[in-house]
């Protein structure tokens, strides 16, 4: 499940020359820059909602709306009836189909996203790939480096697999669906139309069609009148 093929319907961006020649998915990252540097034409045919900040080498196409408060650095791409909402911080080598959504104080740096992805509140985004119709909740976070040294490694049929990248979020599959305050720790592969519910701290290889699940118990026990009347104390006495 580790080819583009697999994970992502190619058709669905304008930028499918990216994985040409990749065995696996991931190495589509190491090629975003050259091909920024060979294929980007500056041009701003957005509309702007307030003052943002926009660099020299960045493509913005038709309908797309650019917020208040947005900061893209690019180089960058960015495709057609996109929302850049309010305080969005799109960095350097970012490639962003049509009709996406990069929200509220979202940021994002040397990735992918496929047409009609959605990242809408308080996400980070690094060395990424979200396919078509990918889903993040509202404060799902990628890592994308690890804290010791190395680089990131994939386990394929028991073995771990060297990636040759030493910054790697994660691959996101078509209509895969991150609940909200989801982690995805580095090199996390996300099988199509899969879901991980929110607040799961996920690491490794989803297969497609799956869910995971957070069952994290939650206790619930009855309140005792000492426990409200000093309660009320300590908001009347801070």
């Amino acid at each position: 499940m580790f080819k583009p093929a697999d994970l992502f319907d190619l058709s669905q961006t304008e930028h499918a020359a990216l994985f040409e020649g990749c065995e696996y998915a991931w190495e589509a990252l190491k090629k975003i820059k050259a091909y920024l540097a060979a294929n980007l034409r500056p041009a701003l045919r957005n509309r702007c909602q307030g003052v943002p900040y926009i660099g020299e080498k960045v493509f913005i196409g038709e309908g797309t709306m650019v917020e208040d408060g947005v900061m893209i650095k690019g180089p960058a791409i960015i495709g057609r009836n996109c929302e850049i909402r309010h305080n969005a911080y799109i960095r350097e080598q970012v490639i962003i189909g049509d009709n996406c959504v990069i929200g509220n104080s979202c940021e994002v740096k040397n990735s992918i996203l496929f047409n009609h992805a959605v990242a809408p509140h308080f996400n980070y985004i690094g060395d990424s790939i979200l396919g078509y119709k990918a889903h993040l909740g509202a404060g799902v976070k990628i890592s994308n480096f690890k804290l010791v040294p190395g680089n990131i490694k994939v386990e394929i049929k028991g073995k771990p697999l060297d990636t040759g990248l030493r910054k790697f979020g994660a691959l996101l599959g078509d209509e895969t669906d991150i609940g909200c305050n989801a982690v995805l720790n580095p090199g996390s592969i996300i099988g199509r139309d899969s879901v991980i519910y929110p607040n799961t701290n996920w690491r490794g290889v989803l297969p497609a069609n799956s869910i995971a699940k957070n069952k994290a118990a939650v206790e619930v026990v009855r309140r005792q009148k000492n426990d409200i009347w000093t309660l009320k104390e300590k908001r009347r006495n801070p």
